[in-house]
């Protein structure tokens, strides 16, 4: 417990908010493993100012795989009563921005790799660390390429998300989508002699609406989610230049988060037919009239029947029996999708404590994730 919370305090220290390079902490992870004789592989964004990590230790097929981001949302706007990048401890609690979500478990992360580095494994600790998970999965994803023929086949992968410590076996897909929408400029005196771009939008908003409302009462349903049913939300309306001005252009920007019985491309032929039928209203008074989608950004959701072995695997080295499922979503699709077993089990609760200002973790909460981690140790040994 002592490692990992030493551990906890300098990822802290490192400023690894999204919007930033990760680097500096890369590079404290990188040596770290190094030193305790970990395999190790870069893995540089295409911009260069960040990097993922791959580093496995001892021999043989299969293994358990640990997975973590390095990245951490803002503190800007938010009321913290502490330094948000210096790790301090109050009743039981540790604070600092990252603590739940998610440098906690990569301290324990770090914790484990020492300890196997002392162990005769029979079979291969496996450790990946990402970069911009909090801005939609987008590190994982620019990884995949290059990560995927150096993960083998683990026959368990545990990713360390905040779930109380217990063992989340599903969350939601997700895509975030802009629609573009042309109309005409004019003058506002003239106003209905011209397409209003904001008109196609609000007009395609209503649609989403419908959309949302058929999921809510003819979709599937998965009680295992607090909101049981695939859901359409916009987030931003944009668009004219001035009062006395038509916009020719305005853009919606949206996302779905999709159950996994509902099929993605689906929601897509949904989308688009709607975005079809509201240009075809304006058609006649303006033939340019159009709304075109582009999804640019998406990750699936995660599904694990609640008998899967890697389920009782998690259960039984968690040491806990709760099964859940969590509202966000995670990088742990993207692994299970490579056909490796993969759950979300990690301490903290990110209802209680993600990404609020005083963000903190139970050391109770780290404490079993610690224990958990020399379970796995002794699991490798066989």
């Amino acid at each position: 417990m002592t490692q990992t919370i030493d551990n906890l305090a300098r990822l802290i220290g490192f400023n690894s908010v999204s919007a930033r390079s990760n680097l500096d902490i890369i590079s404290f992870i990188e040596t770290y493993l190094k030193t305790r004789g970990f395999r190790l592989r870069r893995l540089p964004s295409p911009c260069g100012q960040k990097a993922g990590l791959y580093a496995e230790i001892g021999a043989g097929e299969g293994g358990i795989m640990l997975s973590s981001h390095t990245d951490v949302v803002p503190v800007e706007c938010q009321d913290w009563s502490r330094d948000a990048f210096r790790m301090t401890k109050e009743d039981g609690k540790i604070f600092g921005r990252g603590t739940t979500d998610m440098k906690g478990y990569l301290a324990a992360m770090l914790t484990a790799a020492d300890m196997a580095a002392t162990r005769r494994l029979k079979e291969p600790l496996k450790l990946v660390f990402s970069y911009d998970e909090e801005i939609g999965c987008v590190g994982i994803q620019q990884m995949l390429a290059a990560l995927s023929p150096l993960l083998g086949t683990p026959r368990a992968c545990f990713v360390g998300e905040p779930t109380e410590m217990r063992v989340a076996i599903g969350h939601k897909g997700k895509a975030a989508i802009r629609a573009s929408c042309n109309g005409q400029n004019g003058h506002s005196a003239l106003a209905p002699r011209f397409v209003n771009a904001l008109h196609l939008a609000t007009d395609f908003v209503s649609e989403l609406r419908g959309i949302q409302d058929w999921y809510a009462k003819e979709g599937q349903r998965d009680e295992g989610y607090s909101v049981a049913y695939t859901t359409l939300h916009v987030g931003t309306l944009s668009g004219g230049m001035a009062l006395n001005i038509v916009a020719d252009s305005a853009d919606v920007t949206f996302e779905y988060r999709h159950l996994a019985a509902d099929d993605p491309e689906e929601i897509m032929a949904r989308l688009t037919e709607a975005a079809v039928a509201v240009a075809g209203r304006y058609r006649d008074l303006f033939p340019g009239a159009a709304i075109k989608l582009n999804r640019y950004n998406a990750y699936p959701g995660l599904d694990v029947p609640r008998d899967a072995p890697v389920v009782t695997l998690a259960q039984r080295l968690a040491e806990q029996q709760d099964i859940t499922k969590v509202a966000f979503g995670t990088e742990a699709g993207f692994f299970s999708n490579l056909g490796i077993p993969t759950v979300v089990c990690g301490p903290g609760s990110m209802e209680g404590q993600g990404h609020k200002p005083d963000e903190y973790v139970e050391e109770a909460q780290l404490a079993a994730c610690d224990r958990m981690m020399l379970r796995i140790v002794e699991d490798l040994e066989g």
